[in-house]
């Protein structure tokens, strides 16, 4: 087993106890071991797992604070990140890990038992997802990372908020530019800006953590379809 440099975290805008570090130590593992049978992450030094990933997601917390048991989605989770980072950060939080493609699914399973987590895991695609009744408007944060345009994400992921949460928005150097382009699907889809965080990682680009706050219900006829989501975004 790899010992992953977990001390990088040390400045992390979380503190985390011992058992917290176990389970990142188990899940980088698990990640790497993985992802030479299938396409998980093109990152996989040791050193750049946790800063480029676990640090990466844990900024998460610098922006938004979860009441304690709050309910989180986790759009799109690919390997788990953010999703399954911030269930080990703090587990008292209930989180959802949604994603198309099944076999990551299989992963993220396999992370959870290892490390002894409680999460719900979902089949499917974000705009079925959203019309789902036991999901839609259900949970008190839906969040995205590195998954599409901020006008984009807009539609996939706000149908899953109560009135009154957020959408947040994990996005690199074009954060501002996608805020600009997405000023007509919040208004849609019933959202206000409500902060941008800026930051940046040791040897990465630009981050930003984007929350947008849920003002009241998602209309009925979204999200579309996704080609039409990918055709005409709003």
């Amino acid at each position: 087993m790899v010992n992953f440099p977990l001390e990088l975290l040390k400045n992390s805008p979380i503190s985390l106890d011992d058992k917290a570090f176990e389970r990142l130590n188990i899940y980088g593992n698990l990640l790497i071991e993985w992802n030479e049978k299938m396409n998980l992450t093109a990152i996989t030094e040791p050193r750049d797992v946790v800063i480029k990933h676990f640090l990466d997601c844990l900024t998460f917390f610098k922006a938004v604070n979860p009441p304690k048991g709050a309910k989180i989605i986790d759009v799109g989770t690919g390997a788990g990140f953010p999703g399954m980072v911030l269930k080990i950060a703090r587990p008292d939080l209930q989180v959802t890990l949604l994603d198309s493609l099944n076999k990551r699914l299989v992963f993220l399973k396999e992370v959870a038992d290892k490390t002894d987590l409680n999460l719900e895991i979902i089949h499917a695609r974000a705009e079925e997802g959203g019309k789902k009744t036991e999901l839609r408007e259900k949970f008190d944060f839906s969040c995205a990372r590195a998954v599409a345009p901020l006008n984009v994400l807009l539609e996939y992921c706000t149908p899953f908020v109560k009135t009154g949460g957020s959408f947040v928005a994990m996005k690199g150097p074009a954060a501002l530019n996608e805020i600009e382009a997405a000023k007509n699907a919040a208004r849609l889809l019933n959202v206000k800006l409500q902060n941008k965080t800026h930051l940046t990682l040791e040897g990465t680009d630009e981050r930003f953590i984007i929350e947008y706050k849920k003002l009241s219900q998602t209309p009925p006829k979204f999200p579309r379809i996704s080609a039409k989501i990918s055709k005409t975004p709003l």
